[in-house]
C-alpha cells in the first residue's frame, strides 16, 4: 500500500469509523438485544484505530508479523465475546465485512485516479478478507467452548444423586451412558456416599433409551466402583425390552441386583436395611370455627 494511501486512511480515521457505524445501524440484521449502540461503537472505534495505526506497505498481507498482534488481539476479543453473547457467524462475519466496506467507500470519495484506486482497493479487500478468516476461526473457538461448558452443565444437571432415604441413595439417569458421563456418574455417586455414608445406591436407567455392550460395561464399573466404597449397587428400570437385549448380547448380570421399578429397588432397600413403612390410619382434622 502507498505511503500516501496509508497517510489518508490515517487522516480519514474519524470518517471511516463514522461511516463504519452508520452501515451497522442501518443493517436490519443489527443485534441491539445482545449488544448496545455505545458498545458497538467502542468495539468499532478501538478496531478502527488499531488497524489503520498498524497499517503498513511492508508487512501488509502478512498478518503473523509484530504490527498485527494489536488488531488481531482486538479482533478476537471481539470475536469471543460475540461467540458468548450468542452472535451467529453470519452476524459476526457481517461485522467485519461492513468494515470493509467502509474502508473501499473511503478511498473511492478520496481517490481519483482508476487505476490507483483498484490497486488499492484490492489491497484493502485482501487485508479484511484475511481478518475475517482469522475473525471465524476465533469465533468458532469461542462457540467451542461455550459449547463445551455447557455440555458439563447439562451432565451436571442430568445425573442428580437424590437422597431417598437416610442411608439409600437413588441416582435416575436420562439419556445414552458413555465414557465422559459414566465418569461424572461415578464421581457424583461416590462423593455422595462419602458424604452421606450411604450404604445403598439404586441407579434407575429407565430413562436410558437403550442398552448395549458399551452401556452394560459403563454400568458394571460404576457398581464396581460403588462396591469398593462399601455400599450395595442396585440396578433399576429394566424394561422388558433391554432385558431382552442384555440377554441377546449375552452381558452378564448375574452379580448385580436388578428390578424392574425404582419402587421395587427401593423396598428392596428397605428390607436389607430392615426398615419398614406403614400407612397410617388415623387422619388429623381441623375444626373451622
Amino acid at each position: 500500500m502507498s505511503f500516501n494511501t496509508l497517510k489518508l486512511l490515517q487522516k480519514q480515521k474519524k470518517n471511516i469509523l463514522e461511516t463504519w457505524m452508520k452501515n451497522q445501524l442501518s443493517d436490519d440484521g443489527l443485534r441491539e438485544d445482545l449488544i448496545s449502540n455505545e458498545d458497538l461503537r467502542g468495539q468499532s472505534e478501538e478496531l478502527v484505530s488499531a488497524l489503520v495505526d498498524n497499517l503498513s506497505g511492508n508487512d501488509l498481507m502478512d498478518l503473523d508479523g509484530d504490527n498485527w498482534n494489536s488488531v488481531i488481539e482486538i479482533l478476537g476479543g471481539i470475536a469471543i465475546t460475540r461467540a458468548r453473547q450468542g452472535f451467529s457467524p453470519r452476524e459476526t462475519g457481517r461485522f467485519v465485512h461492513s468494515l470493509k466496506e467502509a474502508l473501499l467507500e473511503v478511498l473511492q470519495t478520496e481517490i481519483n485516479d482508476p487505476k490507483q484506486l483498484f490497486e488499492e482497493s484490492t489491497k484493502i479487500n485482501r487485508v479484511m478478507d484475511n481478518l475475517s478468516i482469522v475473525t471465524f476461526e476465533t469465533f468458532i473457538k469461542g462457540r467451542e467452548e461455550v459449547i463445551l461448558r455447557q455440555t458439563d452443565e447439562i451432565a451436571e444437571i442430568s445425573t442428580p444423586v437424590i437422597r431417598v432415604w437416610d442411608g439409600i441413595l437413588a441416582l435416575p439417569i436420562i439419556g445414552t451412558l458413555d465414557s465422559s458421563r459414566t465418569q461424572i456418574v461415578m464421581e457424583n455417586l461416590l462423593q455422595e456416599i462419602v458424604e452421606t455414608g450411604s450404604s445403598i445406591a439404586i441407579l434407575d436407567i429407565s430413562g436410558v433409551p437403550a442398552v448395549d455392550s458399551l452401556v452394560a460395561q459403563h454400568l458394571i464399573k460404576t457398581v464396581s466402583a460403588t462396591r469398593l466404597m462399601g455400599a450395595e449397587c442396585i440396578i433399576s428400570g429394566i424394561r422388558p425390552e433391554i432385558a431382552q437385549t442384555v440377554v441377546h448380547l449375552g452381558i452378564d448380570l448375574s452379580n448385580i441386583i436388578t428390578k424392574a421399578t425404582l419402587a421395587s429397588a427401593l423396598s428392596y432397600a428397605f428390607k436389607v436395611l430392615r426398615l419398614e413403612v406403614r400407612k397410617s390410619s388415623s387422619i388429623s382434622k381441623t375444626n373451622n370455627i
